[in-house]
């Protein structure tokens, strides 16, 4: 951890899932201090006690923020001496934002222009915003705003100075705040069936270990106004389903049934603001892409406002480029599928008995 030796990180919207991550993985390193900035003093309190009881002897290095990215004068104090910002504070719902899409507008856009702007006038070294597989054609508002966050941090990048601006996007982060996997299992530990939109609807599938590592990748490797991704895999959402019935089917109440009854899965129909699958890379995006093994690395558009000589150049080759979604990457099995979720430690704790919060 010899880029973060003794530097200062901040995280906002610090208390989420990917907050959380990131402190379990830096903290016991030689970072010098991680600030949590967000606008839940519950939460932060409830953060600062569990820190404090699983690792007393560096939890003094977590410094906490009341602040809301709305409001500017809050980031510039908290900006204050930073190094490094992560900025995963968000609006992720699709159905709230749906209801509320100027609340999103309002955190996910304005909120990501307060923080770029506050960042780049406290000369912080580098920015990384955290997207999502949303913002590749979007359908909906929490998508839609993303991808304007996204706009925001390339335009931002081109007038940046020294501070480096790059954006992360990833698929769907099992077991975080409002993922459907914790809701399975309640609802088998309740004896109710398992609830999916469509059978054959895909997504991608990542660790919040792997949100890290993406964002990590994207610290050292990425450039100024880069968006990059991983080469996530994909699942159905049948299979996802199918593998979380099978690793906790055993806790589910029978009721004088057979006991290897497995709990049932009842088909809901796909939601208002979902697709059938997700994009990772546009086609547009698949044509500049940098392949980086385990990643992909778009390169922001630089060009300039004079558009002239752009009306007379192409590139015929981009019609026959795919994108990169959740239908065309590698496809796991239900062994595969099961495997992958066994390993969570979310998943482990639920197993064995071990209370959860999902954060």
């Amino acid at each position: 951890m010899s880029l973060f030796k003794d530097k200062v990180l901040l995280i906002t919207g610090g208390t989420g899932s990917f907050g959380n991550a990131v402190l379990n993985r830096f903290l016991k390193t030689d970072i010098g201090e991680i600030r949590i900035f967000s606008r839940d003093e519950k939460k932060q309190d409830d953060m600062r006690h569990d820190f404090q009881a699983r690792m007393p002897e560096v939890a003094g290095k977590i410094k906490f923020y009341i602040g809301d990215v709305r409001n500017k004068s809050t980031l510039k104090y908290a900006m204050k001496g930073v190094d490094y910002v992560f900025h995963a504070a968000a609006l992720k719902q699709v159905p709230s934002c749906e209801f509320f899409p100027m609340e999103a507008v309002k955190t996910n856009v304005i909120g990501t222009d307060n923080t770029l702007d506050a960042a780049i006038d406290a000369g912080v070294k580098c920015v990384i915003c955290l997207s999502t597989d949303k913002a590749a054609y979007p359908i909906n508002a929490m998508g839609i705003t993303k991808a304007i966050e996204e706009k925001i941090a390339v335009a931002k990048s081109r007038l940046s100075g020294s501070t480096k601006i790059c954006c992360t996007r990833y698929g769907n982060v099992m077991c975080s705040r409002g993922s459907v996997i914790p809701l399975w299992i309640d609802q088998i530990r309740k004896g109710n069936p398992i609830t999916l939109t469509e059978p054959r609807m895909t997504r991608f599938i990542m660790s919040l270990e792997e949100a890290v590592d993406l964002v990590l990748f994207a610290f050292e490797h990425g450039q100024n106004g880069d968006i990059l991704v991983q080469k996530a895999p994909a699942c159905t959402i049948q299979t996802q389903a199918e593998a979380v019935r099978d690793l906790f089917k055993h806790q589910a109440p029978h009721s004088g049934l057979d006991p290897e009854s497995l709990p049932e899965i009842k088909v809901i129909g796909i939601r208002h603001g979902e697709k059938m699958y997700e994009t990772l890379l546009t086609k547009e995006e698949c044509a500049k892409a940098e392949d980086m093994g385990n990643f992909y690395r778009v390169p922001a558009d630089n060009r300039d406002l004079n558009y002239d000589k752009f009306f007379k150049e192409g590139d015929t080759k981009r019609a026959t480029i795919e994108e990169f979604n959740s239908d065309n990457t590698r496809r796991l099995n239900l062994e595969e599928t099961i495997e992958k979720i066994a390993s969570l430690e979310y998943i482990q704790n639920e197993l064995n008995g071990v209370p959860n919060i999902v954060k």
